[in-house]
């Protein structure tokens, strides 16, 4: 029994940009961004009870239109006559975890070429086909299952193939992803992909929260009388949507609303025309939706409000959002000059019986609290006076670079990313093996010099070649893995004047900047005056590490060996945690140490050095001494950790000439 759609309080975006893709699944889908325990989930998983049921071909894994049965279906072909059954939409969650071949479906490639039968297997994408598909933490699935999703959500067709052997099948649904940005981005190039988007966060308004805590509890004592009470609720939204599809076709986008939909696009400088496509679209569903036959500036105003926002992003860091101010402006300026200007009714529709109309602009309520976290966090650490003494205010960092690439030696079996070498299951050929299971990958020329031996025997007199199971070989893959990447840098005084720290943190943005596109993990560890510091744990938010290191302040004395043993502990308690992850550490430092009189801070750190060396953990130093006189303490440092020392100028990508991997296998 899930949660009534209806019964959601608040979420007035999130509801409408789903209500708008059930109306045209041709928008392009939802993607659903916002902090832990805000009801996103809850809130997608409700939507499949109010969509319209569907009439199937019985018998059809593919859920076929017997109205229009796909000529091209594998379970087909079917007559156009045979009478339809009827069932609820479905939701199908793809789990973070899933393989292509769950997410596509599999060839039975065994049958396929020991008996010649073409057996497939329906993954997630034939079971979502006329439904919706939904993926929880979808900025944690692979790249390539998200460009997967995406095509065959725009395409409206799965395809598998493999050697030769090919399947597709019809796979049109709505694609909803939700997502915390604390764990770590999309990528603008990913982004893009999704129709719309919508910001969702906590209420501020105690009264709204007491009616969540109120509802939920009304829902958790008596799940199915709660759902009765909801139940006119839920049959008048279903009924909104197939009206509002019923209406969609005769919708009417006159010249004027496409002007002011491409005058907004082009006043927010998007990249591409997909930006515009999506718009017109979602004008379109909104005024079905609000029934109505012709677009209007509302319409328009609501759809750019909602596609947007993510396509403004000009770089990683930076954070999503749409300008109400140069909105009006743009939509104003687009305005035909005989028209009269748009009276108090102009603005989005509202009221609380709108089934999911947009909030009052940002700027008020939850945008003003999704800022006050940002200043309060550039207000810390600023070496204010009280502060710890011989504290230094935070220095901006100097403007990132390309940075290099630096690897984890040897192969790794982690997950699919673009850092270092790995067994996967994309990449080039290396080899073969004798399959544990079904094969999914096969190594042809292989499989052929296995079989040919034996077909004397096996009484071949024609062209073909007869295989057997002992026969198949899996082909072995060489890709690239993401790493964990944990940063060690030095925040004491000895790190030298404010533009050599800012040159320090423009070099670690530049490397977490690389972090983001090679879909590594990132932690950060500093220490400075008398300990080190966890300043971030390990997690795929480089947005949160870059906030972090803009914010650090620098000063005090250069406890290197509790740095180093701080990172040894965070990498022990990742180990257990994630065992396939390969860590790479980056220390960023000087390489000088200080501690307590008598001590001797430079030997500890060394002995750091070299248990984290025994552990086997791969490292890079990244020397930040500067001056006409170098004590080359950083470079006496990574021999300790076993590790290449690198200047800091020597990061940069263009600065190098030729290409050389940046961590070597100890000798």
């Amino acid at each position: 029994m899930t949660y009534p759609f209806g019964a959601v309080v608040g979420m007035d975006d999130m509801r409408l940009a789903l209500l708008l893709n059930a109306v045209s699944p041709a928008i392009g889908g939802v993607l659903v961004r916002g902090e832990k325990g805000t009801a996103k989930s809850t809130t997608v998983r409700a939507l499949a009870a109010v969509l319209p049921p569907m009439a199937v071909v019985p018998g059809c894994r593919f859920a076929c239109d017997p109205a229009a049965p796909d000529p091209a279906c594998p379970d087909g072909p079917h007559d156009a006559g045979v009478p339809g059954q009827a069932r609820a939409a479905r939701l199908v969650e793809l789990p973070v975890g899933a393989s292509e071949d769950r997410v596509v479906g599999s060839l039975d490639l065994e049958r396929a070429l020991t008996e010649g039968v073409k057996a497939f297997e329906p993954g997630l994408l034939a079971a979502a086909h006329r439904g919706v598909l939904y993926v929880d933490e979808v900025n944690l699935l692979h790249d390539h299952l998200v460009d997967l999703l995406l095509d065959a959500a725009a395409l409206g067709t799965a395809y598998v193939e493999r050697e030769g052997v090919s399947v597709r099948h019809a796979a049109r649904f709505l694609l909803v992803g939700t997502m915390n940005p604390e764990e770590g981005e999309l990528r603008p190039q990913l982004l893009d992909r999704f129709g719309l988007t919508v910001e969702v966060a906590a209420p501020r308004d105690p009264a709204e929260r007491a009616e969540v805590v109120r509802r939920r509890f009304a829902y958790d004592a008596d799940p199915a009388g709660f759902a009765a009470a909801w139940a006119g609720e839920e049959a008048g939204l279903a009924a909104r949507i197939a009206e509002a599809r019923g209406r969609l076709p005769h919708v009417v986008l006159s010249d004027a609303a496409l002007q002011q939909v491409t005058a907004v696009c082009a006043a927010f400088d998007v990249d591409g025309l997909r930006a515009d496509l999506v718009t017109a679209r979602t004008a379109i569903a909104h005024a079905a939706w609000s029934g109505r036959d012709e677009v209007t500036e509302d319409d328009v105003r609501v759809a750019a409000r909602l596609a947007l926002p993510h396509r403004r992003r000009r770089n990683p860091f930076d954070a999503p959002g749409l300008d109400d101010d140069t909105l009006d402006r743009a939509l104003e300026d687009s305005r035909p000059d005989e028209d009269p200007p748009e009276g108090p009714d102009g603005g989005p529709d509202g009221g609380p019986d709108d089934g999911g109309a947009p909030p009052p602009p940002p700027g008020d309520g939850a945008g003003e609290d999704a800022g006050a976290p940002a200043e309060a966090g550039a207000n810390e650490g600023g070496g204010a006076p009280g502060g710890p003494a011989g504290e230094r205010a935070a220095v901006a960092p100097a403007d990132p670079f390309r940075a290099r690439r630096l690897e984890v030696p040897g192969i790794g079996a982690g997950a699919a990313g673009r850092r270092s070498k790995a067994r996967a299951e994309r990449g080039r050929v290396v080899g073969s093996v004798r399959p544990s299971g079904p094969v999914t990958r096969l190594h042809l020329v292989d499989t052929v010099l296995a079989a040919a031996p034996h077909q004397v025997a096996r009484g071949r007199s024609g062209p073909g070649l007869r295989v057997a199971r002992e026969d198949l070989r899996q082909a072995t893959l060489e890709g690239r893995e993401g790493n964990l990447v944990l940063f060690v840098v030095d925040a004491s005084g000895s790190m030298g004047s404010r533009a050599r720290m800012g040159a320090v943190k423009g070099a670690v943005l530049s490397l977490l900047l690389d972090a983001y596109q090679r879909r590594d993990k990132v932690g950060l560890v500093t220490f400075r005056g008398t300990d080190a510091v966890l300043a971030l744990p390990p997690t795929w938010s480089v947005e949160a590490a870059a906030a972090r290191m803009r914010e650090l302040p620098t000063g005090g004395r250069t406890p290197l060996a509790a740095g180093l043993g701080r990172a040894a502990e965070v990498l022990r308690v990742e180990r257990v945690r994630d065992p396939q992850r390969r860590p790479l550490l980056v220390v960023v430092t000087d390489g000088r140490a200080t501690g307590t009189r008598g001590s001797d801070a430079l030997g500890a750190a060394h002995t750091a050095a070299q248990r984290l060396a025994a552990d086997g953990t791969a490292a890079v130093v990244v020397d930040c001494e500067s001056g006409p006189v170098r004590l080359g303490l950083a470079g006496v440092l990574g021999v300790h950790l076993g590790a290449q020392t690198l200047r800091l100028e020597e990061l940069a990508a263009d600065a190098l000439a030729a290409t050389v991997r940046s961590v070597r296998e100890a000798a």
